[in-house]
């Protein structure tokens, strides 16, 4: 029957380390010829008759069953020792939390701890050991492999069972040692009492037993008591108490002695106590619990033989750890087997010892990545769409709106109104009841990962040798190297970026489960968050904050390189061709075609770009500021090379166009070169300072956010800032800082000297000649198909963005123009004086301004002239663009007072074109664009106002020597002006308020002097342009 079970239950038979040899295999081989032999010589007859029957019928069971029990071996084995495990599991789980919580109980029952780890030992063993064997059939003669699973989740359980277990016998070594003594102090008094009962007496012990146990109850009595706490500080050594005891049992178990073992067990039993033998026997193992508690622990509980399986481990750790039965807690046992792993090495053999070293150390180092793995694998499912980006489901505007439209279909009471559409679920809908499941793993996820990160974080350091590995640095590395690949994989979609406000909230809900991991880790994780995104988005020093050089191996973070080069490649530059426009009223660039996968206005209007900071801060406002100002320093660099190429024929069309010799004018600005790509050049810029501006306001709005005091703080020392030119460095770098979150009055043109400034431009008097310059793109090919668009306050070909480029290139080249000034009288003086030499005179930035002042003028009055000798010409559709071009210009600039405008073109004229352009009447747009004289500018300007008319027909004649070099502008509009005041109606919807400090020129006021044709604001409320 033994013989029968064992077979049943096996299939291999361990013979050293690894190596085994097939059960079943060998008997059919070795054995069962020898039982066909002696069956076979039974039947021959070649012993008498009844032996032979008997033998014969024993040999053909023994034959039997060898053949039998191998078919259910390879059935049903597996079968078995699950069913073991599984039982196993449940019993070592109870005991575990048995004596947790009752440790005062576990020293009374160690030898059942040591029997049941004992068990699991060999369940674990045994369930290696036949992973991935394969036995032959004695009969099919071919190998057919054993039905091992490896996704048994109950392995986990009982290497964790025996795991804290062990624990427990650890840390209540002193209390077992205790009790172990205390057991063996009574078991003395309990042996002499024995030895003294009249079955004892007549047996009559010979002399050696009798000395046995007379040193047995000796030895048991010098044991010293454990009268105090000191426990830990007992030592005895009681192995010759063992060695007695068992000499007195190989004595009493021999067949020679006299005194066999059933004689002392009866001799002793009628006590009615526990035998001398059974008394023995719990001494002996009691004694073991004293000297020998870590050799029994490391015994039973100990599970080297795994190292020669570890691949087999490794595979089902992966298979079961993150399975629906694994549990977290289980990773400390998988882990800790490893630290016996170097016990297997043979002291014989040296290199063994490294091997089986270096083995362990990958096995631990394989696990940790499964480990680490799993958690990024739950850290991911909470912040997945079906995770916690279920419950930040929202509506957009768009959205909202096809629901309530559907509603309205559903608005009587027998209709049944639907909770959604597919694919368009509402908010709140993870409520209904059958979305349960979803909400069960989402909570079932939250539970593993807590319980994952308590389990790492309380984890002892597994040592392997000389190796340490401490799972809390493990789970920060991996927790936040998820985080980065998450932040770099949020910045962009299948298209092309990702909306920054999109990928703010994705940030902050990946950031929200790491706060949910960090309650239960004893480390700052949010400390390692603020360092990836200060990686990620650090690209050097601040330009206008630190004095320090980048460090040359200092690495530009991934994420900010590789957005800003998108904004500035899809946004500034346009290399997509996607139309990029900007749009003043709405504050934002706008496209014709999606760029990647949205609209520019999604990616480029206050809320997202106020998103975009708040992600990368400081330094990334100041990465894409500079990546602009690059941009631009090559566009104004191109401006310089054109001043230089072209100043002769500048010179000469300044000459022309103060002396008013309009042919000798225009054959001189036909000599500049390449024009339309300076004017191209020019939009770009112009560009480039919107997107600059607009991200300075939003960098200003998120700073009031978060420090409004730090904000409020720039804002009162912008004001305050001393005016005179040149500035100290300090200043100048706070006026900077100013200007980069929107405080300051000026923005483009501090922009634009900043550059100046670092390029080295404007240093000749070739830029004196900028006005004229500017003035001549009036004549360039790009009018021909500009066109006014109301709804974004701009025109058709981002020609508004001149205007920007023009007030702050003049601006901040006049800054810088005499800056250089100072410093070369202030170089000569010292070159003539030495050291005593005179301090030329400060400027004021009111004087600069004035300059500035005088240098938009002139650009006004040639650019009025330019546009002005046009109206005759055939096709004038760009005379209308021109004029509100002009207009704008002096809306954005600080430096042009309207009245200079109005000094050259009257205000009836821009109010009629604003009336037209904002009337009802769609048609009117396409009139203002039309080549047809029956609708060119000038008819359509006639009929908006009778004087203008009868100027026109008295001061315009129709021969080409209508205006003579010796009429300038202003005599010009002297005659719309002087002699027609009472006649010209002055209201329109462009409104002057006291707060604009300007001084118009006399017969200019803005007050109507009659009754407006068109109410104001009768289309829009503020008109295209509002001056408060």
């Amino acid at each position: 029957m033994i013989l029968q079970v064992v077979l049943k239950e096996n299939l291999v038979l361990a013979l050293f380390r690894d190596e085994y040899i097939l059960l079943h295999e060998d008997y059919q081989l070795y054995v069962l010829p020898r039982i066909l032999e002696s069956k076979k010589m039974a039947k021959s007859g070649r012993t008498k008759q009844k032996e032979a029957d008997l033998e014969y019928s024993v040999a053909k069971q023994v034959e039997k069953m060898i053949t039998e029990v191998h078919e259910q071996a390879l059935i049903s084995c597996d079968a078995i020792h699950r069913e073991r495990r599984i039982l196993l599991k449940q019993e070592i789980g109870r005991m575990v939390l048995f004596f947790t919580d009752q440790p005062s109980l576990l020293a009374p029952n160690i030898q059942m701890v040591f029997s049941a780890l004992a068990l699991v030992q060999c369940e674990i063993i045994w369930y290696f050991q036949h992973v991935g064997i394969a036995s032959s059939k004695s009969k099919a003669v071919r190998n057919v492999p054993v039905e091992i699973d490896l996704n048994d989740p109950t392995i986990g359980y009982l290497l964790d069972g025996m795991d804290r277990l062990c624990s427990l016998v650890r840390k209540y070594n002193a209390a077992i040692r205790g009790y172990a003594l205390s057991y063996l102090s009574s078991c003395a008094g309990r042996i002499r009492f024995l030895l003294g009962t009249p079955g004892m007496v007549a047996l009559d012990l010979d002399a050696n037993l009798k000395g046995l146990f007379q040193q047995i109850v000796q030895r048991l009595e010098n044991i010293p008591k454990p009268h105090s706490e000191n426990v830990s500080g007992i030592t005895c050594n009681l192995s010759d108490l063992r060695k007695d005891w068992l000499s007195i049992l190989m004595t009493v178990t021999s067949s020679r002695s006299s005194i066999n073992i059933r004689h002392l067990e009866k001799a002793t039993i009628s006590t009615g106590k526990e035998g001398l033998l059974s008394e023995g026997n719990a001494a002996y193992n009691w004694s073991r619990s004293v000297d020998e508690l870590e050799s029994q622990l490391s015994k039973h509980g100990s599970l080297k033989k795994l190292y020669f399986y570890h691949h087999h481990l490794t595979a089902v750790f992966r298979n079961t750890m993150f399975g629906p039965e694994g549990r977290p807690q289980h990773c400390c046992a998988w882990l800790g087997v490893a630290s016996s792993f170097p016990d297997c090495a043979s002291m014989i053999v040296p290199e063994e010892i490294t091997k089986i070293g270096r083995d362990a150390v990958l096995y631990v180092e394989s696990l940790i990545e499964s480990i680490m793995g799993g958690l990024e694998g739950l850290v991911n499912i909470l912040d997945s769409e079906g995770g916690f980006g279920m419950l930040d489901s929202q509506l957009l505007p768009e959205q909202a709106a096809i629901h309530m439209n559907h509603a309205t279909k559903f608005s009587t009471p027998s209709a049944k109104s639907p909770k959604g559409f597919v694919g368009l679920p509402l908010p709140g809908q993870e409520s209904y009841p059958e979305n349960n499941s979803s909400i069960k793993m989402l909570e079932a996820a939250m539970q593993r990962l807590t319980n994952l990160c308590s389990v790492l974080n309380d984890m002892e350091p597994i040592c392997v040798l000389n190796h340490v590995f401490v799972l809390r640095e493990y789970m920060r590395e991996c927790i936040l190297g998820n985080f980065r690949r998450r932040l770099l994989a949020v910045l962009k979609t299948d298209n092309d970026l990702q909306r920054p406000s999109v990928m703010e909230a994705l940030i902050r809900r990946h950031i929200s489960i790491v706060h949910l991991a960090e309650q239960h880790i004893s480390m700052d994780l949010t400390q390692g968050i603020r360092e990836v995104l200060l990686s990620e988005t650090f690209s050097g020093p601040v330009s206008s904050l630190h004095l320090f050089e980048k460090p040359v191996d200092q690495r530009t973070g991934s994420a900010i390189e590789a957005i800003c080069n998108w904004y500035i490649e899809n946004i500034v530059k346009d290399v997509s061709g996607a139309g990029i426009l900007f749009a003043p009223i709405h504050q934002c660039f706008r496209s014709t075609r999606p760029v990647g996968g949205y609209f520019a206005e999604s990616v480029t209007d206050f809320k997202e770009l106020k998103a975009f900071i708040r992600i990368f801060g400081g330094y990334g406002v100041d990465r894409i500021d500079r990546m602009m100002k690059e941009h631009t320093a090559a566009l104004l660099t191109c401006i310089d090379t054109a001043l230089r190429s072209n100043r002769e024929a500048l010179e000469a069309a300044a000459g022309s166009m103060h002396s008013g010799d309009r042919i000798e004018r225009e054959a001189n600005l036909k000599q500049i070169l390449d024009m339309d790509t300076v004017v191209g050049f020019c939009i770009q810029a112009g560009q480039a300072l919107a997107f600059d501006l607009l991200l300075a306001k939003a960098a200003g709005a998120v700073l009031d956010e978060g420090a409004p005091l730090i904000f409020s703080l720039l804002d009162g020392v912008a004001k305050h800032l001393p005016d005179k030119v040149p500035e100290k460095t300090e200043l100048r770098r706070l006026r900077w800082v100013a200007n980069g979150v929107g405080v300051v009055g000026d923005h483009d043109s501090e922009w634009v000297r900043s550059i100046l400034e670092d390029v080295g431009s404007a240093n000749d008097g070739s830029w004196t000649l900028l006005p004229y310059l500017f003035a001549a793109f009036m004549t360039s090919q790009v009018w021909n198909t500009t066109a006014f668009n109301v709804d974004t306050g701009g025109f058709n070909n981002n020609i508004h963005c001149l205007a920007r480029c023009i007030s702050a290139v003049i601006a901040g080249s006049e800054f810088v123009r005499l800056e250089r000034e100072h410093q070369q009288q202030k170089q000569s003086s010292l070159n003539e004086h030495g050291n005593e030499g005179v301090e030329p005179e400060v400027q004021s930035r009111q004087s600069i301004e004035a300059n500035i002042k005088s240098m938009m003028q002139l650009f006004i009055k040639c650019s009025a002239g330019i546009i002005l000798d046009s109206w005759r010409e055939t096709n004038g559709s760009h005379l209308v663009a021109k004029l509100i071009f002009l207009d704008q210009l002096c809306e954005l600039s600080p430096y042009l007072p309207r009245s200079t405008l109005e000094a050259h073109i009257p205000y009836s004229i821009l109010r009629s074109i604003y009336s037209q352009y904002y009337s009802s009447n769609p048609l009117t747009q396409l009139a203002l664009l039309s080549p047809s004289p029956r609708q060119s500018p000038a008819v359509s300007l006639a009929h908006a106002s009778p004087s203008f008319k009868q100027n026109l027909g008295s001061s315009t004649p129709q021969n080409s020597g209508n205006y003579k070099a010796s009429q300038n502008q202003e005599q010009l509009y002297d005659t719309f002006t002087d002699n027609n005041k009472k006649n010209i109606r002055r209201s329109g919807p462009l409104e002057y308020s006291t707060s604009r400090k300007v001084k118009f020129v006399e017969g200019s006021s803005s007050g109507s002097m009659g009754p407006s044709p068109l109410p104001r604001f009768a289309v829009s409320r503020s008109g295209p342009l509002l001056y408060k």
